[in-house]
């Protein structure tokens, strides 16, 4: 019933306005408010059949884990090229998980990450992953 579902992901937001700026002109993504949905947003991602839904909370939480993944040829430029655009990058310094000061961890186990917020509070990454 549902294998041939065109499926898609969503997430809630305290306050869709300052999403749609941090989605649409912070990262540069193609973002629209549909007012007939209650103000939701779809964020359009290239490579995607589908889009992303952003809706309004009211009672928002953040998510405690990340909510989308930026896949990224390098990660080190792409956190350079948003911190210019005023996005901050998580710093994380514990026995399971250090970031440099650019906030990019690296030989964790894992691929070259880096992990920043969106308004909301919600994570989003950028993820080191060579291209096909």
């Amino acid at each position: 019933m549902l294998k041939n579902s065109k499926a898609f992901s969503g997430f809630s937001v305290n306050d869709i306005d300052a999403a749609h700026k941090f989605y649409g002109e912070t990262l540069g993504l193609p973002v629209n408010k549909t007012e007939d949905m209650g103000g939701m947003l779809t964020i359009h991602i290239n490579g995607n059949e589908n889009n992303i839904l952003v809706y309004p909370k009211q009672d928002h939480q953040p998510a405690t884990y990340t909510i989308l993944n930026f896949p990224v040829a390098d990660v080190e430029a792409a956190v350079k090229e948003l911190t210019a655009r005023g996005v901050r990058f998580e710093i994380y310094d514990s026995e399971y998980l250090k970031t440099d000061e650019h906030g990019v961890a690296k030989g964790n186990g894992g691929p070259t990450i880096a992990w920043f917020k969106d308004p909301a509070g919600n994570y989003l990454s950028l993820i080191e992953i060579e291209p096909e």
